[in-house]
């Protein structure tokens, strides 16, 4: 986290720092926004986990929807 939060610092968008664990295209980080979806997997004593990172802004419902339909709830 430390990483990401120097880079964001970088780019005056510290905020950011927790969104930059799954936003990887330049584009994403520069705009401040999700543009493509991101998974990350992991596992718990208990329970399979993935994370979804789908985005939100309008011009990019396409990628939601893709995003979404993977979600196992």
């Amino acid at each position: 986290i430390e990483k990401f939060e120097k880079e964001a610092a970088e780019l005056g968008k510290g905020s950011f720092k927790y969104a930059w664990v799954l936003d990887k295209l330049k584009a994403e980080r520069e705009r401040g926004i999700t543009i493509d979806i991101a998974l990350w997997k992991f596992e718990t004593p208990k329970y399979y986990v993935t994370v979804i990172d789908a985005p939100g802004h309008r011009d990019f419902i396409k990628n939601m929807i893709t995003g979404t339909s993977q979600a196992d709830c």
